[in-house]
C-alpha cells in the first residue's frame, strides 16, 4: 500500500492528493503534523532515502532554523527523535511504500509509483508518436 504523509497547510501535499487521486492510485493518507510519527515509522522512512536526512529535513523550516541544528553532528538516534518532538522538521509530502520513496512533490519522481502496466503503455504511445 502506498502511504502519503502530508500537512494540510502544504500545497505540495495537496498536489500530490490530487495526482494520485487522478491516476487512480490507492493510498492511505496521513497528517503528520496531527498524528505525529513515532521512533520506527521515522527509522523506516530514513532507511528508504538515498541520502538519509538530507532528504526528508526541511532546512528552510522555521523550527529548523530555531534550533540551529548542524545534521552532520546528530546521531540518528538524536536526528530521529528531534523529528519525533518536532514533526514539522520533515518535508512534505513523504510518499512511500515497502521500496521507494519520494519526497515533496515532483511529477517526475512521483510518476514511479505508477503501476508498471500504465508505465510501458505510456512508453509505448510515446514510442508511437515519435516513431
Amino acid at each position: 500500500m502506498l502511504n502519503l504523509y502530508v500537512a494540510q497547510s502544504s500545497a505540495s501535499s495537496r498536489k500530490a492528493r490530487a495526482w494520485l487521486k487522478s491516476h487512480h492510485i490507492d493510498f492511505k493518507e496521513r497528517n503528520i503534523n496531527s498524528n505525529p510519527l513515532n521512533a520506527d515509522e521515522v527509522k523506516q522512512i530514513l532507511r528508504l532515502t538515498e541520502n538519509g536526512s538530507e532528504d526528508i529535513i526541511s532546512t528552510r523550516s522555521n523550527i529548523y532554523k530555531k534550533l540551529n541544528l548542524d545534521l552532520d553532528n546528530l546521531t540518528v538516534s538524536q536526528l530521529v527523535d528531534l523529528v519525533v518532538k518536532y514533526p514539522d522538521l520533515i518535508k512534505r509530502p513523504i510518499i512511500f511504500d515497502d521500496h521507494r520513496l519520494a519526497v515533496g512533490f515532483n511529477e517526475e519522481e512521483i510518476r514511479r509509483f505508477l503501476p508498471r502496466s500504465v508505465r510501458e503503455a505510456e512508453l509505448r504511445e510515446l514510442e508511437s508518436q515519435i516513431s
